[in-house]
């Protein structure tokens, strides 16, 4: 199935000029900051996506309604060239509509019976670097953005307060706050803030594929100490909303090399998850946790949510089927010239 145009790309951040009095201003940031801005690559990428998620049913499914979140949006940064969809069995109805968060939603119907259900997709995507003139250290100091989200009646509304509030995976809590804290020093900026927050979550939780499930809440994943990268992101998200910052999640996949000498093979990927941060003078500012590194040339974005709970690869209703298990294989690679 070929979707159909991506959305409308959301407006652009708004400029210094805009905000309050005062809403611009350095401060002093950690060595964090310089660290990942050196990292910033300042060429254009281009990434074939190929993912392949397979159910396999201890009895046949009768009848399935499901919904998919696989196709890439749009964006300024984020040129999709193609996508393309296979379901099998082929879906008796599907459609693609465009959810709350401006996300690419495809829905289908399975009215055959089947023992294995099999999604695949395969993308074209150019991603243009975000961050060659960001500078972490200019804004405003965090303590006024997070007073600027903060509600009050007959205030003008803010569309980014909406990410400054607890969801279904993440809580705001006296715990994640304290944590958030040690790095969110007074007057710093809220960029210079979450990069600093950033690299203390990726040295402090350990990555560890079984200590956590899809639907592990971010506190507890805190508690532990380790998971993936799900739950890097939504601790990170669970921290800054706990000092009144917007904060989202974001879906998507990572491009990774092979080592020297070997071929990649497909499943060498995962899908993956990152956090943004809102900064008035910069937008929003996607960092990734788990590698310690601001979301940029080598990072897909399939969609943005509260948290995952939002925004799973596949959710649905199905007929029979019994227990299943999950074969998922992602392979994400420079496009070849």
């Amino acid at each position: 199935m070929t979707t159909p145009p991506a959305v409308t790309p959301p407006a652009a951040p708004p400029n210094a000029a805009t905000l309050p009095a005062a809403a611009s201003r350095t401060s002093t940031a950690p060595a964090a900051v310089a660290t990942v801005a050196a990292a910033t690559p300042a060429t254009p990428a281009t990434l074939d996506v190929h993912h392949v998620t397979t159910y396999h049913y201890a009895w046949p499914v009768e009848h399935a309604q499901q919904r998919a979140v696989v196709t890439p949006p749009a964006y300024p940064w984020q040129a999709v060239h193609a996508h393309h969809v296979d379901v099998s069995p082929a879906p008796a109805h599907q459609h693609v509509r465009t959810d709350a968060f401006g996300n690419n939603v495809l829905h289908f119907m399975l009215d055959v019976p089947h023992d294995t259900m099999q999604l695949t997709t395969t993308s074209t995507v150019t991603l243009t670097p975000r961050w060659t003139t960001f500078d972490a250290a200019h804004g405003m100091p965090w303590e006024d953005v997070a007073e600027l989200l903060r509600y009050r009646a007959g205030q003008p509304f803010h569309a980014e307060t909406e990410f400054v509030y607890a969801s279904p995976n993440v809580a705001r809590h006296a715990s994640l706050r304290d944590y958030a804290l040690e790095s969110f020093t007074p007057g710093i900026t809220v960029a210079a803030g979450a990069i600093a927050l950033m690299h203390r979550i990726h040295a402090d939780f350990e990555y560890h594929g079984e200590t956590t499930e899809v639907h592990t809440p971010a506190l507890q994943a805190f508690a532990l100490r380790s998971g993936v990268c799900q739950d890097f992101a939504q601790v990170m998200i669970g921290c800054l909303r706990s000092i009144g910052l917007a904060a989202r999640y974001v879906s998507g996949y990572l491009c990774t090399d092979p080592p020297p000498g070997e071929a990649r093979l497909l499943g060498a990927d995962a899908s993956h998850a990152w956090a943004g941060v809102w900064c008035p003078v910069n937008g929003w500012v996607d960092l990734d946790p788990t590698n310690a590194v601001l979301a940029d040339t080598r990072h897909v974005t399939l969609a943005i949510a509260r948290d995952y709970s939002d925004v799973p690869l596949l959710h649905g209703v199905i007929q029979g089927g019994g227990e299943h298990t999950v074969d998922v294989q992602v392979s994400v690679v420079p496009t070849l010239p």
